[in-house]
């Protein structure tokens, strides 16, 4: 592998300050609707399952589709739970699984904001021609594939 460059460095510090930037207002706009970021990107997979799927999604699906651990996923869903924005019922072939579902109260609750949000990251993307998008989403794909490689190594030696 090549040294890493003074170019390398600034352009890694950019990528990663431009990242958490978005996670601050991500972060900014769940505070600001009365909740954490992570009950928000939750919530947000909960609901478009309510409207497309309807059949509900296992904690386990949650923490993979949100990148979160089962300990904060469990948590979030007994507040969600507590407040009546979901419901929780054992799948029958495995009454270890259960699937949690949004109430309606809970797609009142978050559809505004979900909807928003979602409009916000849609709209963003679409004033990219579809070829810088595919170059975005390829090059943010590899930066990440490299990163997690990278970060799991024992030592820097790569």
């Amino acid at each position: 592998m090549d040294a890493i460059t003074e170019e390398d460095r600034k352009n890694a510090y950019l990528y990663c300050k431009f990242r958490d930037e978005q996670f601050a207002l991500y972060d900014e706009y769940a505070k600001r609707h009365g909740m954490m970021m992570k009950t928000l990107l939750v919530v947000n997979v909960l609901f478009y399952d309510a409207v497309y799927q309807k059949g509900g999604m296992t904690q386990k699906e949650i923490c993979r589709r949100t990148f979160q651990s089962k300990q904060t996923v469990n948590l979030i869903i007994k507040n969600l739970l507590a407040e009546n924005y979901v419901t929780v019922t054992e799948v029958p072939e495995n009454k270890r699984n259960k699937l949690v579902r949004m109430t309606g109260a809970g797609m009142a609750y978050c559809e505004k904001v979900v909807r928003h949000i979602t409009w916000a990251e849609d709209t963003a993307m679409s004033m990219f021609t579809p070829e810088e998008q595919k170059q975005l989403i390829g090059l943010s794909r590899k930066f990440t594939k490299n990163l997690t490689r990278l970060v799991n190594l024992e030592t820097e030696d790569a």
